[in-house]
């Protein structure tokens, strides 16, 4: 579980609990519209299943639970293992390695070490390992895609239900207050909606998953050069430096020590 997507995420839902509870004075009731909802809940959801076609969005539960859970590995974990991998082949050769795939729990990983003990040219390695990483790229893109959707046309779509409701309300004028008074409250509600939700739920997961996406594509990038670098027999250390220019310098020091 990823303690700042959780923490964040509670953090966000009480400060607007408490926000709403005091500014209505605990009548948690007023902040309900009927109208609002079914526009901007349902134009979302409307707006969403035009852009995405229906067979990607079966995978929205899994982008949720990969916001609250991701199971990535880290720069440092990858170099590591990496880094025993290429001085056990370097001691006593590729072939030896054959066992250490068994254990081994990163499927792009394995892949690429099984390539490179059967002796697979480097090339088509390289090639091969380049379009796991641009799909899975072109994977993570959807599920950023999702909720910039709901970010950019949640607003759009409660400022629309605002001016259906603005409609009300004027051509109640000389009417009833009772009837002005629910058209406005459906105007505002409904912006309220849109906001809370692109700013407090859609934008923050979005931008969260795009920054693992990164980090997994980093990951990546990073193990297809262990592998080829093992591969040419490399020295350890030579394989380690390579490895260390995809970390930050402030970080080599320690690695280089571990």
């Amino acid at each position: 579980m990823d303690k700042g997507s959780v923490v964040g995420s509670i953090l966000m839902f009480v400060v607007c609990l408490v926000v709403f509870y005091k500014a209505t004075h605990g009548n948690l009731m007023a902040l309900w519209s009927e109208k609002g909802a079914i526009m901007v809940v349902g134009g979302t959801i409307a707006v969403v299943m035009m852009a995405i076609p229906m067979d990607k969005l079966k995978g929205v539960m899994a982008w949720v639970k990969s916001y609250f859970f991701f199971k990535g590995q880290d720069l440092s974990d990858a170099i590591k293992t990496l880094s025993a991998l290429s001085d056990k082949a370097r001691r006593e050769g590729i072939l030896s390695l054959e066992a250490e795939v068994q254990k081994l729990k990163d499927p792009f990983l394995t892949s690429g070490l099984r390539m490179a003990i059967d002796g697979v040219a480097p090339d088509s390695i390289e090639a091969t390992m380049r379009m796991e990483i641009l799909a899975m790229q072109e994977r993570h893109k959807i599920g950023k895609k999702f909720f910039d959707l709901i970010k950019v046309y949640g607003p759009g779509i409660a400022l629309t239900a605002t001016l259906i409701g603005q409609v009300g309300m004027f051509s109640a004028l000389g009417g009833s207050i009772e009837v002005m008074g629910q058209m406005l409250a459906v105007a505002v509600i409904a912006t309220m909606y849109g906001t809370v939700m692109a700013n407090c739920i859609a934008g923050p997961i979005g931008d969260r998953l795009a920054l693992r996406s990164g980090q997994e594509i980093l990951v990546r990038e990073l193990t297809l050069q262990g592998i080829l670098s093992i591969q040419a027999g490399d020295n350890p250390r030579v394989t380690l430096d390579r490895m260390l220019a995809f970390v930050p310098s402030v970080s080599r020091d320690k690695l280089k020590a571990a």
